[in-house]
C-alpha cells in the first residue's frame, strides 16, 4: 500500500513539474518567428474555423516541419481555448512578414486586422478606362462585367445620369472581396461632395449656371493640363472665350467625341466633323464631361484665374504659352507647334 502511495505521489510530482514545462515548451513555439523569408498574405476563407486555417498554414509550410509544426498547432488550439477566437474568425486577408510569430498572426485574426489594399483612380481617365482598371483588380468581387454604363448608374441610384466625370480620382482602400460597385459608390459620393462644396464657393458671373456645367468645364481643364499650376489660367481662358461667345476649340473634346475612331492623331476632317463634343463646330460646352476631373480642376472651374488670355498652345514640356490676341497665338503656334523639337511633349489633351 505504501509503495502505491509513493508511486502515486511521484506521478503527481511529475505532473506538477511536467505540465508547466510542456506548456512553456509549446508556448515557446507560439512566440518563435515563423519560417517566412518574405512578406505574404494568409487568407481566412468564409466559414473557415481554426482547424482549417491551421491546416492551410501547414500545407503551405508556414508552420515549419514535423514536431515544430505540431507544437505550433497545439499552441494555437490552447490560445483559442483561452480566448474563444475559434468562434469569431474574421474573414479576410492578413499580412505575414518575416519575423512574425504564429501568436502575432492569431492576434491579427482575432482582432480582424485585415490587409488593406489600395486602388488609385487617375485624374483625366474616362469612364471606359475606369471600368478597365476595376476589371483588372483580381482582389475585387466583380459585378460590373455584364452591366452597361446605364445599368451601372442605375445600380448606383443615378439612373438618369451620364457616368462620365462623376467619380473622384483618388486612392481608395478596400479589403479582398469588396465589390467593384462599392468602390464606384464611394468615388461617386466623394465627387458629389467635392462638387457641392466647390459650387458653394464659386466666383460670380461664371458663364455656366449649374454645378454639372462646372463639372463639364473641370473635365476639359483636367484633360488640357500638363502642369497642375496652370489649371486656373486654363479655366480662365475657357471662361473668357465663353463670355465672348467664342467656341472653345479644344482638342480633348474632339478626341472624346471620336471615341474608338481616335488613333492618336486629329485630322482636319475630324475638326470639321459635327459631333456633340466637337467644340470647333458647336458653341458652348459639350453635353457631358469628357473625363474624371480631380478636386483642383473642379476648384479651377468654379474660380477661374483672372487673365486676359484667349488662347494657349503647348510648349512641348507639358506647359503652355498663353496669348491675348490671335496674332500672338499664331506666333506661338509657329514657335512651339510647327517647329517641334526632339522630345516635344504636349499636355494630356493638346492645346489651343
Amino acid at each position: 500500500m505504501r509503495k502505491k502511495i509513493r508511486i502515486f505521489g511521484l506521478l503527481v510530482v511529475l505532473l506538477v513539474v511536467a505540465v508547466p514545462v510542456a506548456g512553456a515548451w509549446v508556448s515557446s513555439y507560439l512566440h518563435r518567428p515563423l519560417p517566412v523569408s518574405e512578406a505574404l498574405t494568409v487568407e481566412v476563407p468564409r466559414g473557415a474555423g481554426l482547424s482549417r486555417v491551421l491546416y492551410n498554414l501547414k500545407e503551405e509550410g508556414i508552420l515549419g516541419e514535423g514536431l515544430e509544426a505540431r507544437f505550433r498547432r497545439v499552441g494555437a488550439r490552447i490560445y483559442s481555448a483561452f480566448t474563444g477566437m475559434d468562434g469569431r474568425m474574421h474573414v479576410g486577408e492578413y499580412q505575414l512578414k518575416p519575423g512574425d510569430s504564429l501568436l502575432s498572426l492569431l492576434e491579427k485574426i482575432d482582432r480582424g486586422d485585415v490587409l488593406q489594399r489600395s486602388l488609385t483612380l487617375v485624374e483625366g481617365w474616362n469612364f471606359r478606362e475606369l471600368r478597365a482598371r476595376l476589371a483588372s483588380q483580381e482582389t475585387l468581387s466583380h459585378r460590373l462585367k455584364e452591366l452597361t454604363d446605364e445599368q451601372v448608374m442605375a445600380e448606383l441610384g443615378r439612373p438618369d445620369r451620364h457616368p462620365e466625370g462623376w467619380f473622384a480620382p483618388e486612392t481608395y482602400f478596400y479589403t479582398r472581396g469588396t465589390t467593384d460597385l462599392t468602390i464606384l459608390a464611394r468615388a461617386l459620393a466623394r465627387q458629389e461632395s467635392i462638387l457641392d462644396a466647390a459650387w458653394q464657393q464659386r466666383a460670380k458671373d461664371l458663364p455656366y449656371d449649374t454645378p454639372y456645367e462646372a463639372l463639364i468645364m473641370a473635365s476639359i481643364v483636367e484633360r488640357e493640363t500638363g502642369v497642375p499650376e496652370e489649371r486656373p489660367e486654363i479655366a480662365g481662358v475657357f471662361t473668357n472665350r465663353l463670355n465672348k461667345g467664342m467656341r472653345l476649340q479644344t482638342d480633348p473634346t474632339v478626341i472624346y467625341g471620336m471615341g474608338e475612331d481616335y488613333k492618336g492623331n486629329i485630322r482636319r476632317s475630324d475638326l470639321r466633323r459635327a459631333t456633340p463634343y466637337n467644340t470647333y463646330v458647336i458653341s458652348g460646352l459639350p453635353p457631358t464631361p469628357i473625363a474624371m476631373p480631380g478636386r483642383e480642376a473642379i476648384l479651377a472651374a468654379v474660380n477661374p484665374g483672372k487673365t486676359e488670355s484667349l488662347y494657349f498652345v503647348a510648349r512641348g514640356d507639358g506647359s503652355h504659352s498663353f496669348s491675348k490676341t490671335l496674332a500672338q497665338h499664331r506666333k506661338a503656334v509657329r514657335e512651339y507647334q510647327l517647329q517641334r523639337r526632339e522630345g516635344y511633349r504636349s499636355s494630356p489633351g493638346g492645346g489651343q
